[in-house]
């Protein structure tokens, strides 16, 4: 069934056809109306490559994700398939597994002329190199965010974060405070270590080394780096860590230890995934807004695709600290930063 067979069914030109298709607000009620009846008896489907040949458009978006099985990225992903799917657009999920050479492999895709656009949820490639992607295809970072790059961006705070969760600690009287970090190649680990030490150090708290353990963004990481800590002649009080998994491993280790959270051990995650807040005791957290900087993200790579101008390229979005059990008895959301 081609276009043409639905016009002749349906008693009008192909064009109108394809307006119907791609432009219904420009055709009648009622022609519409008889154009979608004969398209849904006949189950037509349009061609999806004639299309791509006619209007250069692929309707489909390249999604680049560190890692799929991470809990985090989930409503990220999300946000931004649901304002995609509002436009008519599709999404292909790339998971890089922290592959510099996968996520390569991806953006070629947009050379090859398979996407429309891309959203970046990691960058590890060069900062030249992406700028010069840019400079010739629809692209937005998202969660990560690189130094001096002019592409459209959408994250939050990480070092004002990193600073409140380590000051919650701090005026719970903890003062031996130690910090499990991702990896250190990430710039959210160099952010999130760049808010405790500044938190330490605006409260005149001495900086202990040994209490910063670089893991990696797993739950047994964060088993790992907590037991290295726990060992320590005079181990540390509290622990902030990098995300809420290697807070739960963080968790599981000092249960595994005998110690009690959050009367021996305090812990703050992370990100505020779904498990955070189903661990026994409630994990503490810093809660990024995930569907809405997927959502955001996806709205400005469809401005580009559209040509229209972005004004504003550098989205910081509000995050929450939310005060469970691991630190203390439980309380309300405290207010932004």
């Amino acid at each position: 069934m081609k276009m043409s067979d639905v016009a002749k069914l349906a008693n009008v030109s192909p064009a109108t056809v394809s307006r119907v298709l791609s432009n219904p607000e420009l055709v009648s009620k009622e022609t519409r109306k008889k154009v979608l009846d004969v398209i849904n008896q006949v189950n037509y489907k349009p061609h999806i490559v004639a299309r791509q040949f006619r209007t250069q458009e692929t309707k489909m978006i390249l999604v680049v994700v560190p890692d799929i099985t991470s809990a985090f990225f989930s409503k990220v992903l999300r946000g931004i398939e649901h304002m995609a799917i509002d436009h008519g657009y599709q999404v292909i999920l790339g998971d890089t597994e922290h592959d510099i050479n996968r996520e390569l492999e991806y953006i070629n895709l947009l050379h090859q002329k398979q996407v429309d656009g891309m959203v970046l949820l990691t960058a590890r490639i060069d900062k030249e190199k992406l700028q010069d992607i840019s400079a010739h295809f629809p692209m937005v970072l998202a969660c990560e965010y690189m130094d001096g790059l002019d592409v459209p961006t959408v994250s939050i705070d990480n070092i004002s974060s990193a600073r409140k969760a380590t000051e919650h600690l701090i005026q719970l009287g903890h003062k031996r405070i130690a910090h499990i970090t991702g990896p250190m190649n990430i710039i959210l680990s160099r952010d999130r270590l760049k808010g405790y030490r500044q938190a330490m150090l605006g409260h005149d708290i001495p900086i202990d080394s040994a209490y910063i353990q670089e893991g990696e963004l797993t739950f047994e990481s964060g088993y790992d780096q907590t037991m290295k800590l726990l060992a320590l002649e005079a181990p540390p009080t509290a622990i902030f860590a990098f995300n809420d998994e290697i807070a739960m491993g963080a968790m599981k280790a000092a249960k595994d230890s005998g110690l009690s959270i959050p009367n021996e051990l305090a812990i703050i995650g992370f990100d505020n995934i779904k498990m955070a807040m189903m661990v026994e005791p409630r994990l503490t957290t810093i809660d990024q807004p995930k569907y809405a900087i997927g959502k955001k993200a996806m709205e400005l790579l469809l401005k580009q695709i559209n040509n229209e101008s972005i004004k504003k390229k550098k989205f910081v979005l509000k995050d929450e600290l939310i005060i469970r059990q691991t630190c203390g008895a439980e309380q309300q959301t405290v207010s932004h930063v």
